[in-house]
């Protein structure tokens, strides 16, 4: 069995728990001990005890009350940041949390009194760096071993434009198996291109619930990324607007430690199995041929088989514990579908995954 190029998955991307007080600001959120830590650049946090928004902060737009973004909402960067808490430092081993302004509600994204919150995050290339591999010129911030990348850029409805994406893996540029993709200053939807989806004509959207569709012309122009840039149509389709500001997180497969894919349901107890090379840290699961939520689990919020505490990209929902519609055994090669529900597992539906690493098949054992 091959040596992975990622021995351990928490270095990065990990999943962290803490407990709001409702006083200590600004508040140090650790996501390791020494030596099992890393500076975040993107951090996505979710309250799980109560259903207020997700918030998204990632180093490329930095820090502070103007650069929130929700997966479950269009709205533009900064919406309520300012009154409810926000992220206002990238650590080196975490991140630190800063209350709002609106006396009452001023933790309530950040630490609200006894809530429950957990923070994904992934580790990216520090500082951005000019990219100009595209026709539109880009800010890029890639980790060139994890194959994940950090990108902004302006648009410019210009037809045939493209944006330089950065991913690299093992230090050779690769195409992304997965783009998400926001605009900053516009109200508009979460696009996603994933290598799982029916084609390159069909796009699913992060805030939505709804399955995929194959608008006449998608976020990403109908074609796939390339090793270096990935499409944008002429003519807005919330990625190319004339004078919008967009970022989008790239993601590129890497053995050992991500996976990009896709199953097909079987409508029993007893699911597919999913071979992903690596015992998960991390699954996100659409289905996409119906309107079925995002489903978000990891070994952080669950600690033992099976995995059924879940949270949703698409809402704002409290952590669910719905073990008989939303539930999966983590192995030490991939995950085994465990419910006979719709979401994850409807006969013969389509479903697309993503996933990262507790640890490589070779240092990993079941649970």
């Amino acid at each position: 069995m091959p040596t992975p190029t990622i021995p351990a998955g928490n270095l990065f991307m990990n999943a962290t728990l803490w407990t709001g007080d409702g006083a200590t600001s600004p508040r140090t959120i650790t996501n390791g001990v020494a030596g099992q830590s890393f500076q975040p650049d993107l951090v996505w946090s979710k309250d799980r005890t109560s259903a207020y928004n997700h918030q998204l902060f990632d180093s490329v737009r930095g820090t502070g009350s103007s650069k929130n973004l929700m997966s479950n909402d269009t709205a533009v960067e900064g919406t309520n940041a300012s009154s409810f808490g926000f992220l206002s430092a990238f650590n080196s081993n975490g991140f630190s949390l800063t209350k709002g302004t609106d006396p009452g509600n001023e933790y309530l994204w950040v630490g609200n009194t006894n809530d429950n919150y957990v923070a994904w995050q992934w580790k990216a290339g520090g500082t951005a760096v000019s990219n100009t591999a595209g026709t539109i010129s880009s800010q890029v911030s890639a980790n060139t071993t994890s194959g994940f990348s950090i990108v902004t850029y302006t648009g410019n409805a210009t037809g045939g434009a493209t944006v330089g994406h950065g991913c690299q893996v093992n230090s050779i540029a690769t195409a992304p198996s997965m783009i998400i993709l926001k605009s900053r200053s516009l109200s508009s939807n979460w696009y996603v291109y994933h290598s799982g989806l029916t084609s390159v004509a069909y796009q699913i959207y992060l805030n939505f619930a709804l399955a995929e569709d194959n608008a006449v012309t998608t976020a990403f122009n109908s074609a796939a990324p390339g090793a270096t840039t990935f499409a944008l149509p002429g003519t807005g389709y919330g990625s190319n607007n004339s004078g919008a500001t967009y970022v989008a997180y790239c993601f590129a497969q890497v053995a050992g430690y991500s996976a990009f894919g896709s199953y097909t349901g079987n409508g029993s107890s007893d699911g597919p199995f999913v071979y992903l090379g690596f015992r998960p840290k991390f699954v996100m699961i659409k289905r996409t041929d119906s309107s079925d939520d995002w489903i978000l689990l990891d070994t952080s919020r669950s600690t033992y088989n099976v995995y059924s505490l879940t949270l949703y990209a698409n809402g704002s929902y409290a952590e669910d514990s719905n073990v008989t519609n939303r539930s999966l055994d983590f192995l030490s090669n991939g995950f085994k579908i465990r419910s006979s529900g719709v979401y994850i597992n409807a006969s013969g539906g389509n479903f697309i995954y993503m996933a990262f690493a507790e640890n490589p098949f070779k240092y990993a054992n079941a649970r």
